[in-house]
């Protein structure tokens, strides 16, 4: 795997259940890249994102030169930290993801982990596939958008 404080690569879909306590099993192939501390955040399209530690500090910095007299700036960070959560892998492998978190994210049993190039994000099963669904049909167009950044 990947060395501590070299760039993390996550990628795969993987099904798992949160039980009744809040824990979700991490999956195996990201649990080296995250390492055993991880920080857990709401995220945009109405997912969960997962962090490892340097990751986050590098976000944090990066909130931290948003201009404070804006609005939208103040809500993103706010949007951001105030819900933010420090988690610890378990002997099973799974974090336990605090109550707001599994509310805002909508979070019930089945879910969706995935890997998005530099993080993680935990998905409820029926929301990830609404998403992909509407996602898929307008890949083509999408990539279209997005030729001069590849």
């Amino acid at each position: 795997m990947v060395e501590s404080g070299e760039f993390q690569m996550f990628m795969g879909e993987y099904q798992h259940n949160l039980d009744t306590k809040g824990r979700i099993i991490i999956p195996a192939k990201f649990r080296d890249g995250l390492g055993d501390e991880m920080v857990v955040t709401r995220w945009l399209d109405g997912c969960l994102a997962i962090y490892t530690e340097k990751q986050w500090q590098e976000l944090y910095q990066k909130l931290q030169t948003l201009p404070s007299t804006k609005r939208e700036a103040r809500r993103f960070t706010h949007m951001i930290m105030a819900k933010a959560a420090e988690c610890t892998l378990d002997a099973q492998g799974r974090i336990r993801l605090p109550q707001p978190l599994v509310k805002e994210a909508q979070l019930v049993k089945e879910c969706v982990v995935i890997g998005v190039s530099d993080h993680v994000e935990i998905w409820d099963q029926e929301r990830w596939n609404e998403y992909y669904a509407i996602a898929s049909e307008s890949f083509e167009d999408i990539a279209e958008e997005l030729t001069e950044f590849f």
